[in-house]
């Protein structure tokens, strides 16, 4: 009897390889999903795409007559874009929050849990799809930069470094949103709770103005902010760089890409179990 029952239970639980397979089809079922909301609800992806052209436009022509960066080939301008790319990918990095926001608030989350699916699905694809918006605004970005003047001056395998290393970025922030979006209970203190993290992680940096301009305890802030070193690797990167400008001794700043790339390994870290226990929180009031 007992066999026959151990016979029985062996049969009914999948095991390690059918569930990491049910997670990855719910995930990319989720992440479908999403993007095809985003698809219904054009409005979200046009103000997305707006935003950073405004920004590109309204530094460029009116700061940048103001700021003067010299040793850079393209001035202003070619040091902006970076920066520009570094605060679009971590603005992009809020929709996960939102969107968790929301399906919490209109019960899409009670829907999911009704279903044969993975838990952990739902953040998994939420997540990923954040990507799609992501590579979607770093596009126009790009062709933004483009007409103002701005040019990618390094290699060919830099650039597309680049470009990786910023969605990577943005799809580890994305799991802090996560977790901020289920802290909240609406989908517009989200917002306000969003930009009391992302503002100063954006603002005291090196995305706008030179680190040298900044105060004491504000340059050391911004020289092992993440969002610096993100942006240092990308001028890196794209050959942007001011090769006469006095360098920060900072470590992140003299190795930006590695600091990057260790900033996301500790963010996913730390965040990705942390939301996991927030979901199961969230959906068990």
């Amino acid at each position: 009897m007992s066999t026959t029952l151990n016979k029985a239970a062996d049969v009914q639980s999948p095991g390690l390889g059918e569930r990491l397979s049910m997670v990855v089809s719910d995930s990319v079922t989720i992440a479908k999903r999403n993007v095809i909301k985003i698809k219904r609800v054009p409005d979200v992806l046009v103000f997305t795409t707006l935003s950073p052209i405004m920004f590109v436009l309204l530094f460029a022509y009116i700061f940048g007559s103001a700021i003067q960066i010299e040793g850079v080939a393209g001035g202003y301008r070619e040091f902006l874009i970076a920066g520009i790319f570094a605060q679009t990918v971590v603005f992009g990095a809020t929709f996960t929050g939102a969107g968790l926001a929301e399906d919490m608030q209109k019960g899409i989350i009670d829907r999911f849990r009704s279903l044969p699916m993975a838990p952990s699905a739902v953040l998994v694809g939420r997540t990923i799809s954040d990507v799609v918006i992501n590579i979607v605004s770093l596009v126009v970005m790009s062709l933004t930069g483009l007409i103002v003047g701005w040019r990618i001056r390094g290699s060919f395998l830099d650039a597309v470094l680049a470009y990786v290393l910023m969605l990577l970025f943005a799809y580890a922030l994305s799991w802090i949103m996560a977790v901020v979006g289920l802290l909240v209970r609406a989908p517009e203190v989200f917002n306000n709770a969003s930009f009391m993290v992302i503002f100063p992680l954006t603002f005291i940096s090196n995305a706008f103005v030179p680190l040298e301009s900044l105060p004491g305890p504000l340059r050391v802030f911004a020289e092992w902010n993440p969002v610096s070193a993100l942006t240092q690797a990308v001028r890196d990167l794209f050959g942007n760089t001011n090769p006469l400008g006095p360098p920060s001794e900072a470590w992140p700043m003299q190795n930006p890409v590695a600091t990057t790339l260790m900033w996301i390994v500790v963010i996913l870290i730390v965040f990705v179990p942390l939301a996991q226990v927030q979901y199961k929180k969230s959906v068990s009031r």
